[in-house]
């Protein structure tokens, strides 16, 4: 099976490694010389299958199976787009697109010329949260009732990806609730096994911003005079980590040196404080489900570390996990506060692997779908299947922005209108 990967960042080159040995990478598609180079030595492509422009890539027509798709989120859409039309099936990095309209007409397409899209919610490929998904429906607890789910970013992954980095802004990238909390979503509606009523959302940038800059700092961290004391100094954040994310994205040298030649230049180098971001730093946004179901769910850049937290009310017991520590803690209810509690750990199967091993699942899964001969089989996340969380990621959005409560009846309905009249022949818009 031959693949081709479109964006050879650090997310595609974790999907191309996973498809060895089952697949081979043929050719690759990347603006940055110095990360186009390095995908071609990895995976041995030759100088006539080395890209800067996607576009001479598809002049090519079909050459392979099927792409990886993991540039930047604004790019998504017309290389979705195109790929489809020339026939190729897609493992495509989230999120879909940030547009409703663009994510919707990549559906349409890939449903009408057959092709499988398969979207990057590698959360549903975890032991973790399958062993959750596995005790939900068991029925053992009764029906769920509530859920109180967090998103834990890291305060240091806030300010280097969000902050400092390539999606902190929504114009360049996407709003932090969909680039980030679309596996969110995914994974609460995956849970529930509903489709969203309402939602609402607030939240905002409250901190990295020039106001709460420390006295005498300047823009960039070398050599600034309030650095000693300065937790997001650069030096500190990646100096110590060399060889490790996110030091690794900063530099292709990783040795001290190298490192603070890029901090004198590089985005990596600025204060925290006075960069153009605009993306939330924190949100939180209210769930109803059409089943009943409600949730509160928290995004946040002020914590330690990067992690997420869940707790599952249901009629008879609770469920609490942390995937920080695989752990989970199935409590079923006592009659009274005196009354022995009877709860069960699970720490589901360790896997190896990025997202706890949700990233091979994911690329296992697209493999056996690809090498499928049964019409129709439908990956756990295929565009069908994802298109849910991002209209609610972009609901959540809409919701922060407006303070209103949207209806996402009434917005999917909203959405399907506006690309139906996009995709109108020129002369029966007329």
């Amino acid at each position: 099976m031959n693949l081709a990967l479109i964006g050879a960042g650090q997310r595609g080159v974790i999907y191309a490694d996973y498809a060895h040995p089952q697949a081979t990478i043929v050719a690759v598609i990347e603006p940055d010389p110095g990360r186009r180079q390095a995908a071609a030595v990895a995976y041995g492509i030759p100088p006539e299958r080395q890209f800067a422009a996607v576009e001479d890539f598809y002049q090519l027509g079909k050459i392979c199976d099927a792409v990886i798709i993991s540039s930047m989120d604004r790019d998504h859409y017309k290389q979705a787009m195109d790929a489809l039309e020339l026939g190729y099936d897609i493992l495509l990095e989230k999120p879909i697109s940030p547009s409703p309209q663009e994510t919707l007409d990549i559906q349409r397409k890939a449903n009408e010329t057959g092709c499988r899209v398969i979207v990057c919610h590698v959360l549903r490929y975890t032991t973790f949260f399958a062993e959750i998904k596995r005790i939900i429906d068991s029925g053992e607890l009764g029906r769920v009732i509530t859920i109180q789910h967090d998103e834990n970013i890291g305060n240091y992954h806030m300010a280097h990806s969000f902050v400092r980095g390539n999606w902190r802004r929504q114009d360049l990238a996407s709003p932090l609730v969909m680039q980030k909390s679309c596996h969110d979503m995914d994974i609460l509606a995956w849970l529930v096994d509903s489709e969203a009523k309402r939602i609402s959302s607030y939240g905002g940038l409250a901190y990295f911003k020039e106001e709460n800059a420390p006295e005498g700092s300047t823009d960039r961290c070398l050599g600034c005079p309030a650095a000693t004391e300065c937790r997001f100094d650069a030096v500190k954040a990646y100096l110590p980590i060399r060889g490790q994310w996110p030091a690794t994205v900063v530099s292709p040298d990783q040795s001290e040196e190298g490192l603070l030649r890029a901090l004198e230049t590089s985005p990596y180098g600025r204060c925290v404080y006075r960069c153009d971001n605009d993306v939330c730093d924190n949100q939180v946004s209210l769930i109803e489900f059409k089943n009943g179901v409600t949730v509160t769910f928290n995004l946040s850049g002020f914590t330690n570390k990067m992690y997420r937290t869940i707790k599952i009310m249901c009629e008879h017991g609770e469920i609490h996990g942390d995937d920080s520590q695989n752990r989970i803690e199935i409590t079923r209810f006592a009659s009274n506060a005196a009354d022995r509690v009877e709860q069960t750990i699970v720490r589901p199967a360790a896997v190896a692997g990025g997202h706890n091993g949700g990233d091979a699942g994911l690329m296992n899964d697209f493999l056996e779908i690809l090498s499928s001969k049964e019409a129709g089989e439908m990956s756990r996340s295929s565009i069908d299947r994802s298109v849910e969380s991002h209209i609610m990621a972009y609901a959540a959005e809409r919701a922060r922005v407006t303070g209103e409560t949207m209806e996402m009846d009434q917005l999917k309905e909203e959405l399907r209108r506006e690309l139906a009249a996009a995709t109108l022949p020129i002369m029966e818009r007329a």
